[in-house]
């Protein structure tokens, strides 16, 4: 399971976003609890000109890594469902609303983590295109209301598959657990992830590449709060 990833840089965003950087800061790792920026399906992207849809917009979101329902008393929830489980997350409480509403987000990074333990011990290892360049993470959003204050805070969970047969991700996790992959969107159907149906959304989900993507061990840094990391520039 995905606990850690690198968001992309703001100019990558920028071009997705026709020249507009997200107006807000985030930091360069994410874990848990962490804000950082998604990609959601604009009501910008219908030209009425055109008598139709044009070019896909995006919305992007400032969003914290754990998906919090509407229905949570608190945050705390965040803190189990960062990742959603493809295969049940139509039914589980924690994501149905969000299924059925086909509230499907991108999640743009550079790479994400993952702990290998063919060591004897846990290592943290690197997931990325073998080119360098960024890919997006099928993923959940909800939006939630604080208590008292009416605040609203976004939120999202990345979207997961079986990897038990996968030639890369089967490394990962420890010995005797599942192997689970994110859910790489094509970046072809990113749009077409976004204003999926739910009974079509499935077919769009799939593991790393194996000929597109590689891993290289890179051992974790110390941990910073949330609140304190460093902004990507």
């Amino acid at each position: 399971m995905c606990t850690n990833y690198r968001p992309t840089l703001r100019d990558w965003l920028a071009q997705q976003l026709r020249g507009a950087a997200p107006e807000f800061e985030y930091p360069a790792d994410a874990y848990p609890g962490y804000a950082a920026p998604v990609l959601r399906r604009s009501s910008r992207d219908v030209n009425p000109e055109a008598g139709g849809a044009c070019a896909p917009a995006f919305d992007c979101l400032k969003a914290s890594f754990g998906l919090i329902p509407f229905w949570a008393k608190d945050t705390k929830i965040g803190r189990m469902t960062y990742n959603a489980r493809s295969e049940t997350a139509p039914d589980k409480p924690a994501f149905r609303q969000a299924w059925s509403r086909s509230q499907w987000c991108l999640v743009p990074m550079e790479c994400f983590y993952e702990p290998s333990y063919e060591s004897g011990r846990a290592v943290r290892w690197r997931i990325e295109r073998r080119d360098g360049s960024p890919f997006m993470v099928a993923g959940l959003w909800d939006r939630w209301v604080t208590p008292g204050t009416g605040e609203t805070v976004f939120s999202f969970s990345m979207l997961t598959l079986n990897a038990d047969t996968h030639p890369l991700m089967r490394h990962f996790h420890r010995p005797g657990e599942e192997k689970r992959s994110v859910a790489v969107i094509d970046p072809h159907h990113g749009a077409e992830w976004l204003a999926a149906a739910p009974d079509a959304a499935l077919a769009l989900l799939e593991a790393p590449r194996v000929d597109e993507f590689t891993s290289r061990e890179e051992p974790a840094t110390p941990r910073r709060s949330a609140a304190g990391a460093a902004a990507t520039t």
